[in-house]
Order: C-alpha cells, then sequence, then structure tokens
C-alpha cells in the first residue's frame, strides 16, 4: 500500500477575500502523475472533514484539495461580517483559487497533477458550490461564473434543489440564492441522495435532493442511498457526533461508487463502475 501525504494548512493568498485560503493536500507519496479531486465541504465544516472519502480516493490514486470555506466554524466569521451574503460567491472563488494554483500546491508532493483529470466534488451547500464549475446557474443573481472548462467531472453529494416554491421559508429568507437552474450543467457527474434526507430549507421530501439529475443533460448518474439522511451514512468524519444515519456500510457504498465513478469519468479505467452500477443499482442518463 502507498503511504499518504497530507499537508494542513497550505496558505493561498487571497487579500481581496479577506481572509487567506487555507487548503488540505492529501495525496499518495509517489512520483507519479496524480489525477485530482477538489472537495468543498458543507456548511460549518473544513478541509479537515470527510476522512473516509479522502482515504477512498488517495488510496485509489488522486491528490485530494480541500478548501476550507469561510462560513467554516474554525474560522468563527460573525453574523454581522459583511461577506456573509456574499460567502456562496466567495465559495466558488475558492475553488477556482485552487485550480489558478495547481502549480503551488504540485510544489508540496512527491508527484505531478494531472491538469487534464480534474474533478470536483462536494457536499451540501459545497456541492452547490462546486454544481457551478459543471455548468449550474443561480436564478436571480448576475455574474455567477460559468461552467469551468478544467473541470472533466463531478460528484455531487447531497446536492439541493431548486428554489422558489420549494424552498422553505426559512431557506428563502437566508438562502435565496439557492435557486439553481440545472439546464445547463452539461459535465459528466455522479449524484448521491439518500431516500431519508428530508431536510428543513425544502417544502419538499428527499427527492428534492435528486433535482440536479431530472434537471440536467446527459450523461448523469445517480446513486440513492436506502435509508440515507444528509451525512449519507457518515461521510463529514470519522466518529462524527452530527451524523443521526450512521452506518458505515452506507459509508462504504459511497467510498466504492464516487471512487469507481471518477476513475470511469477521468479515462483512468472502466474496471470497477460497471459491478458498483449494477450492485448499488445506480440509474444513468
Amino acid at each position: 500500500m502507498t503511504p499518504i501525504v497530507s499537508m494542513h494548512p497550505v496558505i493561498l493568498p487571497a487579500p481581496e477575500r479577506g481572509d487567506d485560503l487555507r487548503v488540505r493536500i492529501s495525496a499518495p507519496a509517489t512520483t507519479d502523475t496524480l489525477p485530482v479531486v477538489i472537495l468543498s465541504h458543507g456548511f460549518g465544516e473544513s478541509a479537515s472533514g470527510y476522512a473516509p472519502l479522502v482515504d477512498a480516493w488517495t488510496a485509489a490514486g488522486f491528490a485530494v484539495l480541500q478548501p476550507t470555506h469561510l462560513d467554516s466554524r474554525t474560522l468563527a466569521l460573525p453574523q454581522d461580517d459583511p461577506r456573509q451574503p456574499e460567502i456562496w460567491r466567495i465559495r466558488i472563488d475558492d475553488v477556482r483559487r485552487v485550480l489558478d494554483n495547481l502549480d503551488v500546491l504540485e510544489a508540496l508532493i512527491p508527484g505531478r497533477l494531472d491538469r487534464e483529470r480534474v474533478a470536483v466534488a462536494g457536499h451540501s451547500w459545497g456541492a452547490q458550490t462546486v454544481s457551478t464549475l459543471l455548468g449550474a446557474r443561480v436564478i436571480g443573481f448576475d455574474g455567477v461564473p460559468e461552467r469551468d472548462p478544467r473541470v472533466s467531472a463531478g460528484v455531487l453529494l447531497a446536492l439541493t434543489g431548486t428554489g422558489g416554491a420549494d424552498l422553505s421559508p426559512f431557506a428563502a429568507e437566508h438562502f435565496p440564492f439557492m435557486s439553481p437552474d440545472f439546464s445547463e450543467m452539461t459535465t459528466p457527474a455522479l449524484l448521491v441522495a439518500g431516500d431519508k434526507d428530508q431536510s428543513m430549507l425544502s417544502t419538499r421530501g428527499p427527492e428534492w435532493f435528486t433535482d440536479g439529475f431530472y434537471l440536467s443533460p446527459s450523461p448523469k448518474e445517480l446513486l440513492t442511498l436506502p435509508g440515507g439522511e444528509h451525512s449519507l451514512g457518515g461521510i463529514t468524519g470519522y466518529g462524527v457526533t452530527e451524523t443521526t444515519d450512521e452506518d458505515p456500510a452506507r459509508v462504504a457504498v459511497v467510498q466504492r461508487a464516487t471512487t469507481a465513478y471518477l476513475r470511469s469519468a477521468l479515462g483512468i479505467d472502466d474496471a470497477g463502475w460497471a459491478a458498483v452500477r449494477a450492485e448499488a443499482g445506480i440509474a444513468s442518463k
């Protein structure tokens, strides 16, 4: 087994952001060329989270780059901070800043980063963040960045659905940017949703988290997890206390499916993807 190297925090200067961007790098300790996954965390999390996914992806030969967004509890940004209403935009800029600084990050690991094999992944708010790099838009807001051609595939975990009447009054008041348009989300992606994920942000049921699959162009894949809630069994970390649907077997399904998908979508190999699709009942279009 190849050892893994991890460095944190790596600081990327971002004077216009108000705080420099902190990034965690995790990668196999090898001189090989490594495909890249940029992982955007959910609300309040940080670059120190999602170890079950990071462990699986690095073991499969990926370099995983994790920015800490301004909403992270580790930064404790005050609610009256003037950046609060723009954090959703700053999150998108954070991911692009990581893409813009691959040379800087590559210099810190033994291997090289494969610029032709780059994927983005995100959970919850992080999924909405990275979906914009796949082509999703935000209704009612101008100046949202368009699909990033440097990104070849995405993994969207518990991606929030459409806005408008589908948002709860609380979400409509506090998160008006949660109004995505998936009609131009053309980059290939795997979406993962739990069939028990009942969100206080939506007036609908768990099917809200499948909108990104049904309302976007092909090619897309959808893994629906029986009994899965918003943490999808506990992907945010080993033994995290906020997981209400803790299930190591469910996390293992997410690990296998996302790893096999990334290897297939980035053109590394298709060896495990067909088997995982059949085993997990993944829908395709």
